[in-house]
């Protein structure tokens, strides 16, 4: 079955960098977007980051623009968010998710990214 598991997440200070990485397994991974969203405590969930399978399309969300890298190793069925410049803002739980041909909906468990000082 579909498996999405993220990691990388943790407290950081304010101005550090992060990396999360989600495992996909269950799928042809190399098929599929993949998108990052995160949701904040008391907050819907967020598109964080958009790529398309070949991985030659890409979109953030105007808040990370700047600060943030998506990307995949298809050969490792890998995905990848490259945070830096962390803000306190960046505070949530992190979701990796991609949609299958038939429209279905795939979500990891999530990791938590905390900034603070």
């Amino acid at each position: 079955q579909v498996q999405l598991v993220e990691s990388g997440g943790g407290l950081v200070q304010p101005g550090g960098s992060l990396r999360l990485s989600c495992a996909a397994s269950g799928f042809p991974f190399s098929r599929y977007e993949m998108r990052w969203y995160r949701q904040a405590s008391g907050k819907e969930r967020e598109l964080v980051a958009y790529i398309s399978a070949s991985g030659r399309n890409i979109n953030y969300a105007d808040s990370v623009k700047g600060r943030f890298t998506i990307s995949r190793d298809n050969a490792k069925n890998t995905l990848y968010l490259q945070m830096n410049s962390l803000e306190p803002e960046d505070t949530a739980v992190y979701y990796c998710y991609t949609i299958g041909l038939r429209l279905q909906e795939y979500w990891g468990r999530g990791t938590q990214v905390a900034v603070s000082s």
